[in-house]
């Protein structure tokens, strides 16, 4: 018992050494300690009114508690399995297509021509600052029946207009890809980062021994970027299921609603423009469940094969 006391009081101790030796560190840390603690914990309070029957009048304490009531009725509706379906196939589209900024990021890395470097950078990393309303402007700009210049252009092919934004089959492609041309250059910038850390002389042996580039790219730069690459990638899955309902939204209409509904913008839906907070409440808290166990399963995953992982 003395000795258990006698760790803690060492283990107070050097924390305390700790704090005092470097409390300009700690003094730094606050406003990210606050910021995640007021605007992402305190919050968690009202996820309660996921089991609750929840009235504005009455508060959170005085709505009725009815469990998983909110929770059967999302699982048992009609919209639950194509809402989880459309979810899904959106991600996967979009995971399918990760490997894109590492490829560009290892491109970037072999250019020598510093000013061509530079522009065909600066041309990737450009999109990524034009907001999403602006993009889906663009697309509806460019991709109209009767006025879009890529119908203009398929009619003077001779072949008939297609409607892009209406059609339900066209709705993710266009989604995924002009998200992809959005964020891809700017997406390069961790990877070219990490590649900036890679030991030149790894690549002078490698030359010496007669390596072809593809080689040195295979065998030196993606093993040294394999960290970065797995703890992304463990980032994007745990995000897996969350989309970004606004150029969803943006994009979506009455006839592409049978693949572009999904979990995020039904949340929405029933939540804001219809005041069912308990019920939208519930549907979000499912979305966050789904995350968490994909995030753990994922990280434990790779941290057996690779031994890199966020814990």
């Amino acid at each position: 018992m003395a000795k258990d006391q006698s760790i803690q009081r060492g283990k107070r101790a050097t924390i305390k050494k700790s704090f005092q030796r470097n409390w300009q560190l700690y003094l730094f840390m606050m406003p990210v300690f606050l910021y995640f603690f007021i605007f992402h914990y305190i919050p968690m309070y009202g996820v309660q009114i996921a089991f609750k029957d929840y009235f504005a009048t009455l508060g959170i304490w005085g709505s009725e508690w009815v469990g998983f009531e909110h929770f059967e009725r999302f699982f048992s509706s009609y919209y639950f399995w194509r809402l989880l379906k459309n979810t899904i196939i959106l991600n996967l589209y979009m995971l399918v297509l990760f490997p894109l900024p590492i490829i560009l990021a290892l491109a970037f890395n072999e250019l020598r021509n510093g000013a061509f470097k530079k522009w065909t950078q600066t041309l990737t990393y450009a999109p990524h600052f034009i907001s999403v309303v602006v993009v889906v402007g663009m697309l509806v700009a460019f991709l109209d029946p009767n006025t879009g210049l890529i119908n203009h252009l398929l009619r003077a092919l001779g072949i008939d207009s297609i409607p892009f934004l209406t059609s339900p089959d066209w709705f993710r492609h266009i989604f995924v890809w002009s998200g992809q041309w959005q964020t891809l250059g700017w997406s390069t910038i961790i990877y070219l980062a990490a590649l900036a850390g890679v030991n030149p002389e790894l690549h002078e042996a490698a030359k010496v021994d007669g390596a072809t580039r593809m080689q040195r790219i295979l065998r030196i730069n993606i093993p040294s970027i394999m960290p970065t690459i797995v703890i992304l990638f463990i980032l994007n899955i745990g995000n897996f299921m969350q989309i970004g309902f606004e150029k969803v939204l943006l994009m979506q209409n009455t006839l592409n609603s049978e693949t572009s509904d999904v979990i995020q913008t039904f949340v929405y839906e029933t939540g804001i423009l219809e005041g069912q907070y308990s019920f939208a409440a519930a549907v979000g808290l499912f979305e966050s469940a789904i995350n968490i166990v994909l995030l753990i399963t994922v990280n434990q995953i790779a941290r057996k094969v690779s031994e890199n992982s966020l814990w």
